[in-house]
């Protein structure tokens, strides 16, 4: 039964609809998967096994009586503690909201059950999914798989963390800064930020903010893309909702890269230190796209204003979303996301134009290097996976870091540009810690960019399994 845990989830769902193997087999293997290795790793936060078992049943008496099935039938699933998922405790790792149990699904959630997944509980997040760390006053710290000591990333490292160990198939996640592909890096999976509108967001109060957005995490780029082929599509309600329906991504991903202009930048041009362990990593990888044919050059684009733009447009989203928890419960907020907070409360309009304008430009830049370029490569993090007792890693290279910020440079300027990143792992270090390459496009390339790191991942050997899960 363990053995199903660690299935593709594409190979799996044709399982499902092939009857080859039963929801409830496939719900009962992965609830025993989490009582093995959850204890160890905090992944899993809130557990519904009742209700899933109800709804595995539920799941196969409709493939017996041939109803239609959706493309995730009988897909075991946890939700980011960040998505609120009717009748489920749903805290944003936050103590302010420890009992919360809300009365509606977001439109994500929504569309990944009405796709056929059953739901198994929710997935560990920093407070409020602030910073790349994930723990919580609520539920504690999610440690890595690969070294039990050191931290699983975040903010979606509960889900990276699960996915890795074969908790669940699939995951979702959230990213601002880094918080898909971060976590993705540090616990050995895939992890895909796509361009802000493919997934639609509602609820949302700054619908037109396109700073962060919500995608899908998976042990491979083609799983990773399936779960996207469900998340992904117009909706009505979003301002800036891609039209390009998901199941644009379902379909196979195999495509020859021969000619792709690729730029690999190991430091974004000197704008960011990189610790060497990363570097030694990556840097024989990058020969894998030679040898996929492509032309890989040592570039990157001028990503000038970006750090103020991603600053400025973050910290006016966390006054206007947060700000009120911390007039109202100051000493319940932790202190990174208070000082987040008060940095959008010191902008003036002169700032927001300033950052709108400079935006703007790097779009213009970016939209021109990619004139010259296919693809961007670079790393996600710029350390492997750090001390989980830290609340982030004071020093980069040498280099002292100021915030719980600054370490998440090469994964936020990206965001700033609003161009979809994939994040592949690309090996282990001698120590045993994961590393991930980060893959990024033009604008809306997303189908490009899940190629690319389709191709890329299938060059190389399967990724082994984390130390606790290994028999």
């Amino acid at each position: 039964m363990t053995d199903l845990c660690f299935l593709d989830a594409r190979e799996l769902a044709g399982m499902l609809r092939r009857k080859e193997v039963s929801a409830r087999e496939v719900v009962t293997a992965h609830l025993d998967q989490i009582g093995r290795v959850n204890p160890q790793v905090n992944a899993i936060v809130t557990l519904t096994a009742e209700q899933a078992f109800a709804d595995a049943a539920a799941a196969d008496d409709r493939l017996a009586a041939g109803e239609r099935i959706g493309p995730l039938h009988g897909m075991p699933f946890a939700f980011k503690d960040t998505d609120d998922t009717v009748g489920v405790r749903t805290t944003y790792g936050s103590p302010l909201f420890a009992d919360h149990v809300p009365e509606r699904d977001e439109l994500v959630v929504g569309r990944v059950k009405a796709a056929g997944a059953i739901t198994l509980g929710k997935t560990n997040v920093p407070e409020f999914a602030a910073g790349s760390h994930t723990f919580n006053e609520v539920f504690g710290v999610t440690r890595n798989p690969y070294d039990l000591s050191r931290s699983a990333g975040g903010s979606s490292g509960g889900a990276a963390a699960a996915l890795a160990c074969g908790m669940v198939p699939l995951a979702d996640g959230s990213d601002m800064g880094g918080s898909l592909r971060n976590p993705a890096s540090f616990c050995n999976v895939v992890g895909f930020r796509p361009s802000p509108g493919r997934v639609p967001t509602w609820p949302n109060a700054d619908p037109w903010s396109t700073m962060a957005v919500q995608g899908p995490l998976g042990r491979t780029v083609a799983d990773a893309a399936l779960l996207l082929s469900v998340q992904a599509g117009p909706d009505a309600r979003s301002p800036i909702a891609i039209e390009q329906p998901g199941k644009a991504f379902a379909g196979p991903l195999e495509q020859d890269l021969c000619g792709l202009r690729v730029a690999w930048s190991p430091d974004l041009g000197g704008a960011v230190p990189v610790d060497q362990a990363v570097t030694d990593v990556l840097t024989p990888q990058v020969k894998v796209f030679e040898e996929l044919g492509c032309r890989v050059e040592l570039d990157c684009p001028d990503l000038t204003g970006a750090e103020e733009v991603f600053r400025t447009l973050r910290a006016r989203l966390f006054d206007r979303g947060l700000g009120v928890h911390l007039d109202e419960h100051p000493n319940q907020v932790k202190a990174s996301i208070a000082w987040n907070i008060n940095e959008g409360r010191k902008l003036t309009v002169a700032d927001l134009n300033r950052a709108h304008s400079l935006h703007a430009a790097l779009f213009h830049r970016v939209r021109e290097f990619f004139g010259q370029y296919d693809l961007l490569l670079l790393p996600v993090s710029q350390v492997v996976p750090f001390d989980a007792t830290l609340e982030y890693p004071t020093r980069v290279a040498g280099q002292p870091q100021r915030s719980y910020l600054d370490w998440m440079r090469s994964a936020y300027l990206i965001s700033a540009t609003g161009c979809p990143a994939l994040s592949v792992p690309a090996g282990l270090t001698p120590a045993g810690l994961p590393v991930g390459l980060q893959i990024v496009g033009p604008h809306h390339a997303d189908l490009a960019v899940l190629r690319a790191g389709h191709a890329f991942q299938s060059a190389l050997p399967s990724p082994t399994r984390p130390p606790i899960c290994q028999e």
